[in-house]
Protein backbone atom coordinates (compact mmCIF):
# COMPACT_ATOMS: atom_id res chain seq x y z
CA UNK A 1 0.00 0.00 0.00
CA UNK A 2 2.48 2.51 1.11
CA UNK A 3 4.34 1.22 -2.34
CA UNK A 4 1.42 2.16 -4.55
CA UNK A 5 1.30 5.70 -2.84
CA UNK A 6 5.15 6.23 -3.47
CA UNK A 7 4.86 5.40 -7.08
CA UNK A 8 1.61 8.01 -7.25
CA UNK A 9 3.67 10.53 -5.35
CA UNK A 10 5.73 12.04 -8.16
CA UNK A 11 2.29 12.18 -10.00
CA UNK A 12 0.66 14.08 -7.54
CA UNK A 13 3.40 16.31 -6.87
CA UNK A 14 3.48 17.28 -10.68
CA UNK A 15 0.05 17.47 -11.09
CA UNK A 16 0.03 20.18 -7.84
CA UNK A 17 3.41 21.61 -9.42
CA UNK A 18 1.28 22.48 -12.73
CA UNK A 19 -1.85 24.06 -10.72
CA UNK A 20 0.37 26.36 -8.54
CA UNK A 21 2.10 26.78 -11.86
CA UNK A 22 -0.77 27.92 -13.74
CA UNK A 23 -1.87 29.64 -11.19
CA UNK A 24 0.60 31.80 -10.31
CA UNK A 25 0.85 32.70 -13.86
CA UNK A 26 -2.55 33.35 -14.29
CA UNK A 27 -2.15 36.07 -11.22
CA UNK A 28 0.95 37.47 -12.87
CA UNK A 29 -0.72 37.85 -16.49
CA UNK A 30 -3.39 39.77 -14.52
CA UNK A 31 -1.54 41.67 -12.68
CA UNK A 32 0.18 42.72 -16.28
CA UNK A 33 -3.18 43.12 -18.05
CA UNK A 34 -4.56 45.12 -15.20
CA UNK A 35 -1.73 47.63 -14.78
CA UNK A 36 -1.43 48.43 -19.15
CA UNK A 37 -5.15 49.00 -18.97
CA UNK A 38 -4.71 50.95 -15.61
CA UNK A 39 -2.28 53.48 -17.26
CA UNK A 40 -3.87 53.53 -20.45
CA UNK A 41 -6.73 55.24 -18.47
CA UNK A 42 -4.01 57.53 -16.68
CA UNK A 43 -1.95 58.74 -19.25
CA UNK A 44 -1.54 58.74 -23.10
CA UNK A 45 2.39 58.49 -23.22
CA UNK A 46 2.85 55.52 -24.71
CA UNK A 47 6.54 54.99 -22.91
CA UNK A 48 5.26 55.64 -19.50
CA UNK A 49 2.62 53.07 -20.65
CA UNK A 50 4.90 50.01 -21.89
CA UNK A 51 7.69 51.02 -18.81
CA UNK A 52 4.86 50.81 -16.41
CA UNK A 53 3.81 47.53 -17.72
CA UNK A 54 7.40 45.83 -17.97
CA UNK A 55 7.94 47.12 -14.63
CA UNK A 56 5.55 45.16 -13.46
CA UNK A 57 6.12 42.21 -15.60
CA UNK A 58 9.61 42.17 -14.60
CA UNK A 59 9.20 42.51 -10.84
CA UNK A 60 5.90 41.09 -10.18
CA UNK A 61 4.64 42.28 -6.70
CA UNK A 62 7.24 44.55 -6.32
CA UNK A 63 7.00 46.25 -9.28
CA UNK A 64 3.16 46.42 -8.89
CA UNK A 65 3.70 48.37 -5.24
CA UNK A 66 6.57 50.58 -7.24
CA UNK A 67 3.74 51.26 -9.58
CA UNK A 68 0.94 52.29 -7.59
CA UNK A 69 3.83 54.44 -5.63
CA UNK A 70 4.69 56.40 -9.51
CA UNK A 71 1.15 56.35 -10.76
CA UNK A 72 -0.61 59.18 -12.00
CA UNK A 73 -3.15 60.19 -9.10
CA UNK A 74 -5.95 60.92 -11.47
CA UNK A 75 -7.71 59.23 -14.54
CA UNK A 76 -8.02 60.92 -17.72
CA UNK A 77 -11.40 60.45 -17.56
CA UNK A 78 -11.12 62.09 -14.12
CA UNK A 79 -8.92 64.89 -15.37
CA UNK A 80 -11.07 65.38 -18.09
CA UNK A 81 -14.24 65.83 -16.03
CA UNK A 82 -12.59 68.14 -13.12
CA UNK A 83 -11.68 70.24 -15.91
CA UNK A 84 -15.09 70.73 -17.20
CA UNK A 85 -16.42 71.57 -13.84
CA UNK A 86 -13.46 74.24 -13.73
CA UNK A 87 -14.61 75.31 -16.68
CA UNK A 88 -18.29 75.52 -15.51
CA UNK A 89 -17.67 77.30 -12.14
CA UNK A 90 -15.75 80.01 -14.02
CA UNK A 91 -18.62 80.20 -16.83
CA UNK A 92 -21.21 81.07 -13.63
CA UNK A 93 -18.64 83.42 -11.87
CA UNK A 94 -18.36 85.65 -15.43
CA UNK A 95 -22.01 85.32 -16.61
CA UNK A 96 -23.36 88.80 -16.45
CA UNK A 97 -26.74 89.47 -14.57
CA UNK A 98 -29.62 89.87 -16.04
CA UNK A 99 -32.83 92.16 -15.54
CA UNK A 100 -35.44 90.28 -13.50
CA UNK A 101 -37.92 92.07 -15.46
CA UNK A 102 -36.77 91.69 -18.91
CA UNK A 103 -34.01 89.28 -19.11
CA UNK A 104 -31.46 91.73 -20.70
CA UNK A 105 -28.00 91.92 -19.72
CA UNK A 106 -27.35 94.49 -17.13
CA UNK A 107 -23.89 95.20 -14.65
CA UNK A 108 -24.21 94.73 -10.96
CA UNK A 109 -23.78 98.89 -10.57
CA UNK A 110 -27.03 99.72 -12.72
CA UNK A 111 -30.27 101.31 -10.40
CA UNK A 112 -31.95 100.87 -13.76
CA UNK A 113 -32.27 98.62 -16.56
CA UNK A 114 -31.61 100.33 -19.71
CA UNK A 115 -34.11 98.21 -21.80
CA UNK A 116 -37.51 97.96 -19.84
CA UNK A 117 -36.58 100.97 -16.79
CA UNK A 118 -37.09 98.81 -13.85
CA UNK A 119 -35.72 100.20 -10.53
CA UNK A 120 -33.10 97.62 -9.89
CA UNK A 121 -30.85 99.15 -7.19
CA UNK A 122 -31.22 102.53 -5.34
CA UNK A 123 -28.55 105.18 -4.29
CA UNK A 124 -28.25 106.26 -0.29
CA UNK A 125 -29.47 109.45 0.25
CA UNK A 126 -26.55 110.49 2.01
CA UNK A 127 -23.88 108.73 0.50
CA UNK A 128 -25.05 107.85 -2.82
CA UNK A 129 -23.45 104.60 -2.28
CA UNK A 130 -25.49 101.65 -4.43
CA UNK A 131 -28.45 99.96 -1.96
CA UNK A 132 -30.50 96.84 -2.82
CA UNK A 133 -34.15 98.06 -3.03
CA UNK A 134 -35.33 96.34 0.07
CA UNK A 135 -32.80 98.00 2.36
CA UNK A 136 -33.82 100.54 5.06
CA UNK A 137 -30.32 101.56 6.22
CA UNK A 138 -27.33 102.47 4.46
CA UNK A 139 -24.46 99.78 5.19
CA UNK A 140 -21.55 102.50 4.54
CA UNK A 141 -23.20 105.44 6.04
CA UNK A 142 -25.40 103.93 8.42
CA UNK A 143 -27.99 106.60 6.92
CA UNK A 144 -31.75 105.61 7.26
CA UNK A 145 -33.42 105.36 3.94
CA UNK A 146 -36.75 105.43 4.72
CA UNK A 147 -39.70 103.82 2.46
CA UNK A 148 -38.88 104.46 -0.69
CA UNK A 149 -41.45 103.66 -3.91
CA UNK A 150 -40.08 101.90 -6.58
CA UNK A 151 -41.43 103.95 -9.76
CA UNK A 152 -40.82 103.38 -13.68
CA UNK A 153 -38.87 105.76 -15.54
CA UNK A 154 -40.67 106.34 -18.93
CA UNK A 155 -39.05 106.99 -22.30
CA UNK A 156 -40.34 110.22 -22.55
CA UNK A 157 -41.66 113.16 -20.44
CA UNK A 158 -45.99 112.75 -20.24
CA UNK A 159 -46.33 116.56 -21.59
CA UNK A 160 -48.99 117.96 -19.08
CA UNK A 161 -51.73 119.98 -20.66
CA UNK A 162 -51.51 123.78 -19.10
CA UNK A 163 -54.34 124.93 -17.30
CA UNK A 164 -55.83 127.43 -18.98
CA UNK A 165 -55.45 131.13 -17.74
CA UNK A 166 -59.00 132.14 -16.30
CA UNK A 167 -60.82 134.53 -18.44
CA UNK A 168 -61.96 137.65 -17.56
Amino acid sequence: MIDDLLKLLPQVVTILTLIVAVFVTSVWLGMVLWTFRDIRSRTRDVIAQLLATLMVAILTIPGLILYFLIRPRETLTEAYEHALEQEALLQAIEESEACPSCGGKIRSDFLYCPYCHTQLQKACIVCDKILQLDWNLCPYCGATQGTHVVEPVLDREVAVPATPAPQM
